[in-house]
């Protein structure tokens, strides 16, 4: 390196010295100034050059030092790598060994996990659709974490689970009153005292109660069931001790529901349509009709036997009275004639006795064929609605299938009471009519007995 400095700068200066023969002699000066510069710019850098060959040695020296520093670190990783590669070694194999212990030993606990969450599944389900719940709102939510986790559960977890299936099974025996919402049909929100019986009943105020189990609250039937149950209610609320009659539901809920959708006399009365008005208009006539025939021949009757009791002296206002008087009226008479006219007072006296039983026995022949009418119209009206909309919606059909069978039962409820009315009262019409008969026949053989005589 250093000779082709000096060989550079040879060809420098003999540049220069051949510049400086063909220069004119003013250059003279300059020239010589660049020489001086030259050599010290060549020495500079010759100082220049040993200084760098120096530090290049030392850094050849450092890394030689670096390199043999490297490789033993080198060594000792490779060292602390195999160390740390059996160590592994070992760990998997004690993992493995670990791994089946516990395996094994999870077993039982395994299938306990699998019954927790089956029982806890179930108990929210069951607490979900309890009215108890109306009273402890707070439990469906452990219930169905407990079911959805996918840890084994703790010990707290497993007790509380315990104690409330053990709560639900001790609710159910109890009957309790406690503050609680209640929803009135209108839709409000009022607090009031709640008489629970277990998880199947729930009264307030004199109110059955239904339980809501999306918002955990009771609200009241829109229809109540019959007076005969709702005065149960009322006389559980106001007992403090003792035996009481009540209305428990065993279903919880369902049972009750059906009896509050059942109609009422009124409702099956409207449900028979026109024609079951006219039934029951007739039906009502007929009745009316019956009483005041009974209480006709009822007094008519009373009369008759007021009147045996004194034959000698009859009296116009009864039937048997005047029969008598036909005979009183004329006793020298002969046998015959006297026949005659007992037969045409005894013939008068009939229709008033009879009357009104005929129409009591129309009555009792219509009713079935009113009711055999709104029948068929009731099937016209479900055919109709099967025509339009098919067989999907049997409630399109319940209407008329309602009024066809609603009417054949009311024209059977107006028939029955129409014919035993008829046969009661025509019995005893004709036992009035018997007892004019056999006063006749009396009259008559007394008659011819003294004629004889």
């Amino acid at each position: 390196m250093s000779a082709r400095i000096i060989r550079r700068f040879g060809l420098v200066a003999t540049v220069a010295a051949l510049a400086a023969a063909s220069a004119p002699a003013s250059a003279q000066g300059s020239l010589q100034d660049l020489l001086n510069q030259t050599r010290n710019v060549r020495a500079q850098e010759e100082q220049l050059n040993k200084q760098r060959e120096q530090e290049f040695l030392r850094d050849r020296n450092k890394q030689s030092q670096r390199l043999a520093d490297a490789k033993r670190a080198q060594a000792a990783e490779q060292q602390r790598s195999n160390t740390l590669s059996a160590q592994f070694d070992a760990n998997e194999k004690k993992l493995t060994e670990l791994q089946s212990q516990l395996d094994a030993k999870a077993g039982t606990l395994g299938e306990m996990f699998g019954v927790v969450r089956q029982v806890a599944g179930d108990a929210a389900s069951t607490v979900h659709n309890s009215l108890i719940s109306a009273q402890f709102p707070d439990r469906e939510e452990f219930l169905q974490n407990l079911a959805q986790s996918k840890a084994l559960p703790s010990i707290d977890e497993l007790e509380k689970l315990w104690f409330e299936i053990q709560r639900e099974m001790t609710e159910t025996g109890r009957i309790v009153t406690f503050e609680g919402t209640v929803v009135t049909p209108d839709g409000a929100e009022t607090q009031q005292p709640i008489t629970r019986i277990g998880s199947f009943t729930a009264v307030s105020d004199g109110q059955f109660l239904n339980f809501l189990p999306e918002s955990k609250v009771l609200a009241e039937l829109s229809k109540q069931p019959a007076s005969r149950y709702v005065s149960t209610a009322k006389d559980l609320e106001a007992a403090d001790s003792g035996y009481v009659n009540a209305t428990i539901d065993p279903t919880r809920g369902s049972l009750l529901a059906v009896l509050v959708q059942t109609p009422g006399l009124v409702e099956k009365a409207q449900q028979g349509g026109v024609v079951g008005y006219v039934i029951m208009a007739l039906a009502l006539m007929g009745i009316l009709m019956a009483i005041f025939r009974f209480f006709v021949l009822s007094a008519v009757g009373a009369k008759i036997s007021r009147q045996k009791k004194n034959i000698d002296t009859p009296s116009e206002d009864n039937p048997l009275g005047r029969v008598l008087s036909v005979y009183t009226k004329d006793t020298n008479v002969d046998t015959e004639t006297l026949e005659l006219r007992l037969d045409e007072a005894v013939l008068r006296e009939i229709p008033p006795l009879e009357r009104g039983l005929s129409a009591l026995k129309i009555l009792a022949a219509v009713g079935p064929l009113l009711g055999l009418l709104g029948t068929v119209t009731g099937m016209i009206i479900t055919f109709q609605q099967i025509q339009l909309f098919g067989t999907g919606d049997p409630k399109l059909m319940a209407g008329g299938i309602s009024q066809a069978l609603t009417t054949t039962v009311q024209g059977l409820v107006m028939a029955i009471p129409m014919v035993l009315l008829h046969a009661f009262l025509a019995s005893r019409s004709k036992a009035l009519i018997q007892v004019l008969e056999e006063e006749s026949a009396g009259i008559i053989a007394e008659h011819a007995e003294k004629a004889r005589a």
